[in-house]
């Protein structure tokens, strides 16, 4: 299998609505983002990582509809199960801590194999009230065998061009003992000068507290 994110295709977020769309104004606050994979494709899908940008989402279920090897050809054999419950995306729902974090599920955090897997089904909630919208964004599968580059910061940023790339600021840091000898010099030049400074007026113009016109008439 080519390097990369298995081939996929993320349906738009469904939002579930509870009762009569256009009446009812309660917000159930739950929504389905579904993951087709191509036809051919399923039975060499092993789920080795899953990896997404989180857009304001607090908790998040996956389910799997996967099938045995010897179930090929079989349509009714696919089983939907659940190898991840209420995964805590925003500790509190109700502030922007992890909103729009990036984060990657492994295989080892799933409650089950997710071997042979012909569908994902995410699962959203957001019991906050605050945020109207909320989803996954960037949501990209890895086969097993395969790790993703994921960071913390955007994909675009791991792609800058040479001239663009942050210098490696280690080599320029200068030795600490030398930094702290000059600063106690100039703590003491900035003492001195403290001590020297003298209580007095200076006047630009005025002798013994007075005017002189003739001074005054040169400026």
């Amino acid at each position: 299998m080519a390097p990369g994110p298995a081939p996929c295709t993320v349906r738009s977020p469904v939002v579930l609505q509870v009762g009569d769309v256009k009446t009812d104004l309660a917000r159930p606050g739950v929504a389905i983002i579904d993951v087709a994979l191509p036809p051919a494709q399923p039975l060499d899908v092993r789920v080795g990582e899953i990896v997404f940008k989180n857009s304001y989402t607090a908790f998040l279920t996956v389910r799997v509809q996967r099938r045995r090897p010897c179930d090929v050809g079989r349509e009714g054999a696919r089983k939907w199960v659940t190898c991840l419950w209420n995964h805590c995306l925003m500790p509190s729902p109700h502030t922007e801590t992890g909103s729009q974090d990036y984060f990657s599920l492994f295989r080892h955090q799933m409650l089950c194999d997710v071997d042979q897997v012909t569908a994902v089904r995410l699962i959203l909630r957001q019991p906050s009230p605050v945020w109207l919208h909320f989803t996954l964004e960037e949501l990209r599968l890895y086969p097993k065998g395969q790790q993703s580059l994921q960071t913390d910061f955007p994909t675009w940023l791991s792609h800058l061009a040479p001239q663009q790339q942050p210098e490696n600021l280690h080599g320029g840091i200068p030795d600490p003992e030398k930094v702290s000898t000059e600063v106690q010099q100039l703590w003491v030049l900035t003492e001195m000068i403290r001590a020297n400074q003298t209580a007095a007026r200076i006047g630009r113009f005025d002798v013994d507290g007075c005017y002189d016109i003739n001074l005054l008439s040169y400026t």
